[in-house]
């Protein structure tokens, strides 16, 4: 199954949550990770909140913010700039 890593500085809201939605939406076709160069104590709230309320997803106890070295190599690496 082909790996698809969206990337971005703190990998604490966009790239968390197109981890989630990539799981969610086609997550038996590919392997989804998000990772970033840096890392946050947590996930940001508002993105947490907003999953849970628009897909029911909990990503505090699915996700939590990691660096590239963390993930398996992708495939597919998709920067999600600032």
């Amino acid at each position: 199954m082909e790996k698809i890593a969206f990337i971005c500085v703190h990998n604490s809201c966009r790239s968390q949550i197109a981890e989630a939605l990539g799981k969610l939406i086609a997550g038996d076709k590919y392997e989804f990770y998000s990772a970033g160069t840096e890392t946050k104590p947590q996930i940001n709230q508002d993105a947490v909140r907003l999953m849970k309320q628009l897909y029911d997803i909990d990503m505090e106890q699915t996700q939590y913010s990691k660096t590239i070295d963390k993930i398996p190599e992708p495939d597919i690496a998709i920067s999600m700039g600032c």
